[in-house]
């Protein structure tokens, strides 16, 4: 019921600030409101959910040498099953996200650990005035490594997130889930990987730059956080790819070493979905 009470409060505390984008006048807001979920749900079904990245990296604060270098990559991608015409306005949706880190600098080029995380959700858009400002998630997620005996990582999370534009320049979002852990090897691992997470986009008025920062909650009652910080440059104004910089400090960035604490700076390309980015 807490949590309840928080998502609400956030939600109306930010349906309150001003929105400041008014492209067309409207006369009848429930109508325009009405044509734009239709042009939303006219939009591809299939489509990329989290950023998709390919990028290399080193540490900080250690000697840089080929055994702690490495190629990291995700790929993020979602397919809509219906369109918004589930009770509520809401929508079903299936998503798949695989990360990996590869040891490319060492001897035969080993991929060190892939995290393969499906899920199925229900989601609700938001329209404020004339534009498209977020959504609500209710997610059920699985994430494992793939792997057997001692190395072997898996755990599901029943999440809930929300994500709203304040403004055409900032985003904020949070996440928060029940943990349902199956991993024998895996049990603690709240205490590395969290229990919530919240974040915010800040962009320049044409998109051409993005700094983003996710502080992901570990469990306890300490100001324990694993921190991302990023930032993006456009490439080309009609493109959604960006030359990209991401810094990660702390536990659970990877499944196989989820209670090792990593301080990397990474650099490559990133490619974003048509409205914003998941987390």
């Amino acid at each position: 019921m807490r949590l309840q009470r928080f998502i609400s409060l956030l939600f109306a505390v930010l349906a309150s600030l001003p929105m400041t984008a008014q492209l067309i006048p409207v006369e009848n807001q429930h109508d325009f409101v009405d044509s734009l979920r239709k042009e939303f749900d006219s939009g591809p079904y299939f489509g990329l959910y989290k950023d998709n990245y390919f990028e290399v990296g080193v540490p900080v604060g250690q000697k840089i040498t080929k055994h702690n270098s490495d190629v990291k990559f995700q790929i993020s991608i979602a397919q809509r099953l219906t369109k918004s015409t589930l009770p509520w306005h809401t929508f079903l949706f299936l998503m798949y996200t695989q990360k990996t880190f590869w040891n490319v600098f060492e001897n035969s080029m080993p991929m060190r650990d892939m995290n393969f995380n499906p899920g199925i959700g229900i989601s609700k858009p938001f329209f404020s005035k004339d534009r498209y400002i977020g959504k609500m998630t209710l997610l059920l997620e699985h994430e494992s490594n793939g792997r057997d005996s001692i190395q072997s990582r898996s755990w599901n999370r029943v999440s809930l997130s929300g994500s709203v534009m304040i403004d055409d320049w900032i985003m904020v979002h949070a996440k928060f889930w029940i943990p349902i852990i199956d991993g024998m090897n895996n049990k603690d691992i709240l205490k590395y990987a969290g229990i919530w997470q919240n974040g915010v986009v800040i962009t320049t008025p044409d998109k051409k730059f993005g700094w983003a920062l996710t502080l992901v909650k570990r469990a306890g009652w300490n100001l324990n956080f694993n921190s991302i910080f990023e930032f993006n440059w456009r490439v080309h104004k009609q493109s959604n790819q960006y030359l990209f910089l991401q810094y990660y400090n702390g536990y659970g960035e990877g499944l196989l070493d989820y209670k090792q604490f990593h301080s990397r700076l990474r650099v490559g390309i990133v490619i974003k979905p048509k409205f914003f980015s998941e987390f």
